[in-house]
Order: structure tokens, then sequence, then C-alpha cells
């Protein structure tokens, strides 16, 4: 029966793409015709081709969030204690994802959490809504609309699934059971900061820009995180001829695991750019400054 189903999800799309085709080939008004915009369709076909499976096996939201809920607690019982500006790091981290939150197609509990490591330059979504962002990334931007376009890129992994999807693969790889939290607690965190394959991480960069963007942040913060990316990307072969290049050494050795998991930088920003052009952002530059506010109680 899933077979079946397949098929004609797939002679479905053959058939929408070779229509799409000959209406483009019957249109009076002359439109440049490019062999690429067939080739970006077949791709796509082949990758929802590919997920249609998940779709058939995916698990309700209910048990997608107590599956996080459990990678989370379990996470957070190994996590040392923050300090007191780290505190505030997190509250303000949260204030910004709750916003982007509220834009969200799927309607779940987004938390956002802290990772108090200063040669963690990445973010980390789990299923069901659990968001990590680590302070060395932190330190790297320069803007709240940069933190925001990073927090939302996170919550589109959860919103298209790509997270839950991870776990099943995982589950099925391992014969975990996914209602039995000893099985859960088999799922290294590490499994999440290998990031995603190529589509899914470009998926999540358009639809994480449109989630700021709804916001209220520009998208520009985005591009300036590109940008950044791109700098340190070139900078991984430096040497370190003293005791505070060496420290640099550390957090650029922890961006080398973000750049083979994550695609291009200079690929990313290109897409980033040429989605504001699509959309008409290039009017919306204007950016928050990153503004850290805490309290020291005596």
């Amino acid at each position: 029966m899933k077979r079946s189903v397949v098929f004609v999800l797939f002679f479905l799309i053959l058939g929408i793409s070779l229509g799409g085709l000959y209406w483009s080939q019957r249109r009076t008004r002359p439109t440049p015709v490019s062999a690429n915009a067939i080739i970006n369709m077949a791709a796509d076909a082949q990758r929802d081709l590919a997920r249609v499976p998940m779709h058939f096996t995916r698990i309700s939201d209910e048990q997608e969030i107590a599956i996080g809920g459990q990678l989370a607690a379990s996470y957070a019982a190994q996590a040392p204690k923050l300090s007191l500006e780290e505190e505030a790091l997190q509250l303000y981290v949260r204030r910004v994802g709750a916003g982007v939150s509220l834009h969200a197609h799927r309607r779940l509990p987004y938390n956002f959490h802290l990772l108090p490591d200063r040669n963690l330059i990445n973010a980390v979504s789990l299923p069901g809504g659990q968001i990590y962002i680590g302070e060395g990334l932190l330190d790297l931007i320069e803007t709240e609309d940069e933190m925001a376009n990073i927090l939302a890129h996170e919550i589109e992994h959860i919103d298209h699934y790509h997270c839950v999807e991870r776990v099943q693969v995982e589950a099925k790889l391992k014969s975990l059971n996914l209602e039995v939290v000893g099985d859960l607690l088999q799922i290294p965190i590490s499994l999440w900061q290998a990031g995603y394959n190529k589509d899914e991480e470009f998926e999540a960069d358009r639809e994480g820009m449109q989630l700021a963007v709804a916001t209220g942040y520009s998208p520009y913060g985005a591009v300036e995180t590109f940008e950044r990316f791109v700098g340190l990307c070139n900078e991984q072969n430096i040497e370190a001829s003293d005791p505070a290049q060496e420290l640099s050494q550390l957090a650029l050795q922890s961006l080398t695991g973000y750049f083979r998991s994550h695609p291009l930088p200079s690929e990313r920003l290109a897409q980033a750019n040429k989605l504001i052009a699509q959309e008409h952002w290039e009017g919306r530059k204007a950016q928050r400054p990153f503004h850290l506010e805490y309290e020291v109680h005596s």
C-alpha cells in the first residue's frame, strides 16, 4: 500500500513538472528558459520523494514533545552551572526566541537554552521545540537581528520535521524504542551538532529568514552572519603565534566542524542575498543592537 502511494506521488510530481515545462513553452510573452530550473525542479522532486516514507511513520506532536523534553532534561543534568552573565545571556536568548517562535508554523512549546561554551560556535535544535545556542556563537554576532535569524533557522529545522526525522532514523539504526526513556538517553547531543543535509540547511536558512522578517527583524542579520562566516572560513589555516591567537584557534577548530556539517558560507550568503532581492527586502537594513542586561544580587 505504501509503495503504491509513493509511486502515485512520484508520477504526480513528474506530471506537474512536465506540465509546467509545457506551459512555459506555450506562453506568448517571451521568457528566458534555463535548464537550471528543470534541474532544480527534479532535485526538489527527488528530495520530496525520498522523504515520503517519513510521512507515513511520523510520530505525533505529543510524542515528539515528550522525546525532546526527555533529551533536554538529560543534557541539562550534565551541563555546568551558569554564571550571572551567562544567566543574563540565556534570558536574552529566551526573550528573542519567544518572539520569533510566535510566528512558527507548528504550535509547539519552544524552549531556548544557552550552551555555556565559548568555543562552541554553533546552534542546535532538538525535536519538540528545544533549541540551544553556543556561547561562542553569541560572542561572534553583533546584533539582535543576527541572533533572531540564527534562532529562526533552528526553529525551522523543527518546523519542517528535520529533527524528528533524524530521531526516527537514529532509532531505526540503533533499534531504539522511542517510548523508552533509557533508549532515548543513548542519543548524544553531538548528533544534533552534526547538522543536516545540504537541502535541509538551505531550507532552514530560507524559511528562517522569512520567520525573522515576519517578527520584525532585518534579513540582513542573516547576511552579516554569513559574511562573518565567510571571513572565518578563510582564516582556518592561520597558525597561532601567541596565547591570544591560540585561544582564537580553539574557536576556529570548533567552527571548522560547523563548516563540515553545513553548506559553504559563501553559498548560504548567495542564497540570502537572492531571497532579499526576490522579496524586495532591500530597504530593511536597520538592525537592533545586541543589548545585554543583567542584575547582580548580593
